[in-house]
């Protein structure tokens, strides 16, 4: 008892001296880290001290990997490629710590060891993966927000405005969500100097759509060729709205499919229960 004590306020001890400690180097970052979450403001003086550590570690395919990864999910600016390193080794040193702690006195030395590094690298991938799902839900909501945009900024262009008026009245008057934000950030490269193509090329890439990818083609296309950009821009607003209700014809065709499990697994069980267990006790009073 006394020495599961001793261990326990020595671990709270070390916390503490380590918090002090890191705290200093983490308060560049605390005026945008106060919006993280509870778990990650816990460790962020940790993540800010390593951070540093994990950088010469790093090549600069996976520097521009997770970089890319962490723009595409908007996490802000207290998030660095060497945060989420330095993130991910701390949640695997934790993981293995904790499977140590738990099962060195119940289980061999091997199978404690193959229990950390599972646990270890499952915790690790982990916030790569709750970006990924970030990501995933930033594009869908970008992918409905598109084709309201491109209307407007078809309706713009056959109102007799240049693409670029069309694009910023699509920015100043659409719908408030990550794909304005990325076509104002657009037209600020545009302002800078930016080639208009290049910055458009840009967008497309940041947002990874594939609608927007073809829309900057159609444009790149319109304008090497000399046609004019009202009926290339309405033939893509078509085709974006009809590819928007075919989805969403697909989503509604699923849900059947989707209503299966639950519908066999819980339903039809607790149906037949229900209706059985008067049938059975009927069949019970008459055998006695």
């Amino acid at each position: 008892m006394w020495l599961w004590s001793s261990m326990a306020l020595a671990a709270v001890s070390l916390y503490l001296a380590s918090w002090w400690l890191g705290r200093p180097l983490a308060q560049a970052s605390a005026s945008a880290g106060h919006m993280l979450p509870l778990f990650i403001r816990m460790l962020w003086p940790w993540v800010d001290v390593l951070a540093p550590v994990c950088r010469p570690f790093m090549s600069w395919r996976l520097r521009q990997s997770l970089e890319q990864l962490l723009y595409r999910a908007d996490t802000g600016p207290p998030w660095t490629a060497h945060h989420l390193c330095a993130l991910q080794c701390i949640l695997a040193m934790l993981a293995a710590g904790a499977s140590v702690l738990v099962l060195r006195s119940s289980v061999s030395a091997a199978s404690v060891l193959a229990c950390a590094t599972v646990s270890a690298v499952l915790l690790a991938t982990w916030p790569v993966q709750r970006l990924r799902e970030r990501v995933r839900r930033r594009k869908l909501r970008m992918a409905r927000e598109f084709p309201f945009l491109l209307d407007m900024t078809t309706l713009c262009v056959e109102a007799g405005l240049n693409l670029h008026g069309a694009l910023r009245q699509a920015a100043r008057n659409g719908p408030a969500g990550p794909l304005r934000d990325e076509l104002r950030h657009t037209l600020s490269d545009i302002r800078a100097g930016v080639a208009r193509q290049q910055a458009l090329s840009h967008w497309a890439e940041r947002c990874d759509l594939p609608a927007l990818h073809h829309f900057v083609a159609a444009i790149a296309q319109a304008d090497s060729s000399g046609m004019s950009l009202g009926p290339v821009l309405r033939a893509q607003a078509d085709q974006r709205r009809s590819e928007r209700f075919l989805r969403a014809e697909k989503l509604a065709l699923e849900a059947p499919v989707k209503l299966m499990f639950p519908l066999i697994f819980c339903i039809f069980p607790c149906s037949f229960l229900i209706i059985a267990f008067p049938i059975a006790m009927k069949f019970l009073v008459l055998s006695e």
